[in-house]
């Protein structure tokens, strides 16, 4: 069977295909009988098949030509799969211990075979509704972040590299668009792709849209993420796209990648445990109130900013007199001028990360895709007061940003709301 040109696999012809694929059929130990493919993709835009033998197991991945969970009304390019390949392989060059590694990549089929995150791994947002505690998480995620941000930056890459490599990603247009519209657009006007709990939260969605404060400082974000080519991120670095144990932190998906705003990655993981925090209430049981749970996240969020200020600024320190070409030694030769440089540079990036955080938690509330944190409770009226405290928290760090100077202000805030 020949696999020349792009069709989508079904269990069957996936087997022909690795059956022709010796990166893929290596891995597998050329053993064919025993082997079990399942198909789990529970995302909104791909095909992916697990697959399983006696000698060996990997994951297959396949972009398909629209969004899986619109349908084909929604065109998507397959392209998608080149830029998360790429991405992939650079992330995993810079940070190994947090990113899985790639075995194959076929550009005709759109399709990319990596290492199998093994059980007890779990996608962590179903951690966090679980109410499981992942002690590493900060630690994983905030040397994933600083190395990634760091690395692909200006601060030590030449302007004639980095100009190479916005180039290449600039090619992931269709993915930077979808985001424009879900995350800065649609939200904030009426929009036939938009949903929230109603009628509960019907006078919350029209106050997004009719609120002009907030509308300006989208505007400023949107402007920020099509025009601001900072460093490689992730681009949908949200809790649904890291695999977790005790042990174990793996960043999956970055099919959204592209050069952009370090704080659009930052602001992606925050968000996110910041909506897990406020959907704790939906869960709590009864002999469990998630009281310590919510602590934990609060901690987390608090530890994976001070952890990531310090290993950033740490990796900044160690290669100030590299090729970055960002801030040049021969003009910022003097310790006071690198410091007040860096603080400059470091309170920026907090203002980023709060403000892109906040639209992330918006869209997620009352634009076209939700989290399992708040679509996982039953009742309609709980949820949406979860709901409503988050989306409330969302409009405060979005419209006051600038005036949080610590990541304790930011918890402090987020306990005087929920109280």
């Amino acid at each position: 069977m020949a696999f020349t040109e792009f069709r989508p696999l079904d269990d069957k012809s996936l087997l022909e295909y690795i059956k022709a694929t010796p990166s893929l059929s290596s891995k597998i130990g050329n053993k064919f009988d025993d082997l079990t493919i399942k198909e789990v993709g529970d995302g909104n835009l791909n095909f992916v098949y697990i697959v399983v033998g006696s000698s060996g197991s990997f994951v297959i991945k396949q972009a398909l030509p629209y969004v899986r969970c619109i349908g084909e009304s929604w065109p998507m390019t397959k392209e998608r799969a080149y830029f998360e390949a790429v991405a992939l392989k650079e992330h995993g060059q810079l940070c190994p211990d947090h990113v899985p590694e790639v075995y194959h990549f076929d550009r005709t089929m759109s399709l990319i075979g990596m290492r199998y995150l093994e059980p007890p791994h779990i996608i962590l947002r179903k951690g966090l509704i679980a109410g499981i505690k992942y002690p590493l998480l900060a630690e994983h995620m905030s040397e994933f972040m600083a190395k990634t941000l760091f690395y692909t930056s200006l601060l030590y890459s030449t302007t004639t590299e980095h100009k190479r490599n916005v180039a290449e990603f600039c090619g992931n247009v269709e993915l930077c668009r979808l985001t424009e519209q879900v995350v800065f657009s649609d939200p904030y006007k009426v929009s036939k792709f938009n949903r929230w709990t109603s009628p509960y939260l019907d006078r919350d969605a029209e106050a997004v849209r009719e609120d002009n404060t907030l509308k300006l400082e989208v505007a400023g974000l949107k402007s920020m993420f099509c025009e601001r080519a900072q460093a490689l991120i992730h681009g949908d670095l949200h809790t649904g796209s890291v695999m977790v144990t005790p042990n174990s932190t793996q960043v999956i998906d970055p099919e959204f990648a592209f050069y952009g705003p370090m704080g659009f990655d930052i602001g992606a993981f925050f968000g996110n445990l910041i909506l897990a925090f406020f959907a704790q209430d939906g869960h709590a049981a009864e002999g469990n109130d998630r009281k310590e749970y919510k602590e934990w996240i609060l901690r987390t969020i608090e530890e994976t900013w001070t952890l990531f200020h310090q290993k950033f600024t740490a990796l900044w320190h160690q290669h100030k007199d590299g090729s970055g070409e960002a801030y040049l030694p021969e003009i910022y030769n003097k310790p006071e001028l690198q410091q007040l440089v860096q603080e400059k540079f470091m309170k920026d990036l907090f203002h980023d990360t709060l403000g892109f955080g906040a639209a992330k938690m918006i869209r997620r509330i009352v634009g076209v895709a939700h989290v399992e944190d708040f679509e996982s409770i039953k009742d309609d009226s709980k949820r949406a007061t979860c709901e409503r405290q988050a989306l409330e928290l969302a409009k405060l760090l979005l419209k006051e940003r600038r005036n949080f100077q610590a990541i304790t202000e930011v918890v402090s805030a987020i306990r005087k709301l929920h109280a």
